[in-house]
């Protein structure tokens, strides 16, 4: 189909939705849809696959997700209604800024103008049509900038996350996405608290009665959105080539029981949509990462024996830090913790009378500075960076 025909196809549609007289937002969602699979299929690409995402609140995911037909996304489109025509005052917005600082392809759109950006900057904006030929003489839009607009849509299309991260490159990327899904599984849950049911509220009310009698629904949407991330991070250094989330279930250890019960959720379960997607956003940055090489730099650096729990140092220090520096989450040198471990058995056999010394009945050791969250950290049996 040639480009022409598809943009003018597009706006025939757009003006026979507009023409209804009672159009919503989501009313044009099908004529966005067809446009990009349309434009997917005439450039090569027809494993390509463009899912709507129900509009539940303002506060949610971007309303298309665009995917290559191999669990990898390409990008987030975010549609306003075709009468809002002052983008630049969007792009401003609350909403519109979490997008791009999450989002690193992302298009703006109205459906008659186009803005691209990449790692939240503009980089293209194209006006295909006016607005005012559709909503004042309410006839079809003659097609403008035919070949910008494919030409940005080109560029959304050929974008391919990096697939070299530093730790600390990683980190960001993992800490913005887990920010959003903070407050993606926030919503869920109130949301499920207001009908009193729900996956999401029954794992809330598990942690309040067996672990945390006092979490509040802002710190259990905290606490589960650092576990999800930090579980597919534990579990992408476990995987081979290939990676997503319904494969994190098979690379959790089987000693993690509360891991895994979350992650039967998340790999198997049948998840909300707007969790779905930015699980897989995550899931999708750590597959091309080299998690193994990072863990493999970081244990050259003197970082331990085990790198993947002092990652989560790293980790914290981007996604909060005033809560690293409350919690005091600090890495603390192999040499120095096998000192203290070694003086504690030996005082316990030399100066307690305990022959086996901390592995004698009885010895409990108890961390101070070990709180809710190091009791569901992924990164040990029982225990997190904390113990």
């Amino acid at each position: 189909m040639k480009k022409k025909t598809i943009l003018k196809d597009y706006f025939k549609a757009i003006t026979d939705v507009a023409s209804q007289g009672d159009a919503r937002e989501e009313s044009f969602y099908s004529c966005m849809e067809a446009l990009f699979q349309q434009f997917a299929t005439s450039s090569g690409r027809s494993e390509v696959h463009v899912t709507t995402l129900p509009k539940k609140t303002e506060a949610g995911n971007p309303d298309f997700r665009v995917w290559d037909g191999q669990e990898h996304i390409i990008g987030y489109i975010e549609a306003k209604k075709p009468t809002e025509e002052n983008l630049d005052h969007i792009t401003s917005t609350e909403q519109l800024e979490r997008y791009r600082e999450t989002f690193p392809n992302l298009i703006l759109t109205n459906f008659f103008e186009f803005l691209l950006f990449r790692n939240g900057q503009l980089v293209d904006r194209v006006m295909a049509a006016r607005p005012f030929v559709l909503h004042k003489l309410g006839t079809v839009p003659p097609v403008e900038k035919t070949d910008e607009l494919f030409n940005l849509m080109e560029k959304f299309f050929s974008f391919s996350l990096p697939k070299s991260y530093t730790a600390e490159s990683l980190a960001v990327e993992l800490a913005k996405r887990t920010r959003f899904l903070r407050d993606v599984v926030g919503d869920e849950l109130r949301e499920n608290k207001a009908i009193k049911q729900g996956v999401l509220l029954g794992f809330y009310e598990a942690f309040q009665k067996y672990l945390i009698a006092n979490l509040t629904l802002e710190d259990f949407a905290d606490l589960y959105a650092q576990t999800i991330t930090y579980g597919l991070f534990a579990a992408r250094t476990r995987a081979g080539d290939g990676f997503n989330r319904r494969m994190a279930f098979n690379n959790i250890p089987r000693t993690i029981g509360i891991l895994r019960d979350v992650f039967q959720f998340i790999s198997l379960g049948d998840l909300p949509k707007q969790l779905e997607w930015i699980v897989d956003d995550i899931s999708g940055v750590l597959a091309v990462a080299d998690a193994g090489g990072i863990l493999d730099r970081f244990y050259h650096e003197g970082k331990g024996s085990d790198p993947i729990v002092h990652f989560y140092e790293t980790f914290l220090a981007e996604y909060d830090p005033e809560e690293r520096e409350r919690r005091g989450v600090y890495y603390t040198p192999e040499p120095v913790v096998s000192y203290i471990v070694r003086s504690l058995h030996r005082l316990l056999k030399t100066k307690f009378d305990r022959s086996d010394g901390l592995a004698s009945e009885g010895v409990t050791l108890l961390d101070p500075g070990a709180r809710y969250h190091d009791l569901c950290c992924p990164c040990l049996p029982g225990g997190g960076p904390g113990v």
